[in-house]
């Protein structure tokens, strides 16, 4: 007679196996997104200083080598520019160095404005307490960067001020429609960053917009923040001015 032993793994020690491959999985899914985020990020700069000229064909292997990368990330890197109008994917040619315009520019950045504004007066009539707290430390958090004129980490709780107060507005549709536009305009956001003396001013425009956010102004809040995109547009028209004089 053959005896068969069945091992059965215990229910709690598989559970755990199951929940250590899960957090192996999501780190390395989150790991890969920072890459592909950093890699669009990068090539984003590199068309806006002129660098990639408009028309210019951005060849995957060239990329990749570039950026000492794999072709999946710089593929996806692809996708997320061809998401804000920086480059255009044609059939037969691949990605494409696209020409905006200052028309085409102005015309997002007013767009951009009154959503932003709408959501700020939203966010000012319908945040919780406990939302305005947490976007006032943000903010208090922000001035920290700015001192220490760390521009890279500033864009990023800049990217997280603004998304909170999306979701302050407590509508989803016009968050929705904010988000994508904001996507869109992401590089040209980003840029203004690298412009002397950008991070203070930024910081004081912030603080007109939270201070009325805070005190429930609806109003205040509303004309601060479409004040605030004005000067983000303006901030990166000075940067492309100083960059065409000093090449």
């Amino acid at each position: 007679m053959i005896v068969i032993f069945v091992c059965k793994q215990c229910p709690a020690r598989s559970r755990r196996a199951r929940g250590h491959m899960a957090l192996r999985v999501e780190g390395t899914k989150a790991l890969a997104e920072t890459t592909v985020d950093k890699l669009a990020d990068d090539m984003a700069e590199a068309i806006l200083s002129g660098e990639f000229a408009p028309g210019s064909r951005l060849d995957e292997q060239l990329l990749a080598q570039r950026y000492a990368v794999s072709r999946t990330p710089v593929r996806e890197a692809l996708r997320q520019l061809a998401t804000t109008g920086l480059i255009e994917v044609r059939p037969r040619r691949g990605a494409i160095v696209t020409q905006v315009t200052p028309a085409q520019l102005e015309e997002l950045f007013v767009a951009m404005g009154e959503l932003e504004a709408t959501c700020a007066r939203l966010a000012a009539m319908s945040m919780l307490p406990t939302e305005r707290r947490r976007l006032q430390a943000l903010h208090e958090r922000m001035g920290v960067l700015a001192r220490q004129g760390d521009a890279l980490a500033f864009a990023d709780c800049n990217h997280d001020l603004h998304t909170m107060i999306y979701a302050g507005a407590h509508n989803g549709v016009l968050a929705d429609m904010t988000q994508a536009l904001r996507r869109r305009l992401a590089p040209f956001r980003r840029a203004q960053f690298h412009l002397e003396g950008r991070l203070p001013r930024s910081l004081s425009e912030h603080d007109a917009v939270i201070a009325a956010i805070v005190r429930g102004d609806a109003a205040g809040a509303h004309t601060a923040m479409l004040h605030h995109v004005t000067l983000v547009e303006r901030s990166f028209e000075e940067l492309c001015e100083e960059q065409v004089r000093n090449p």
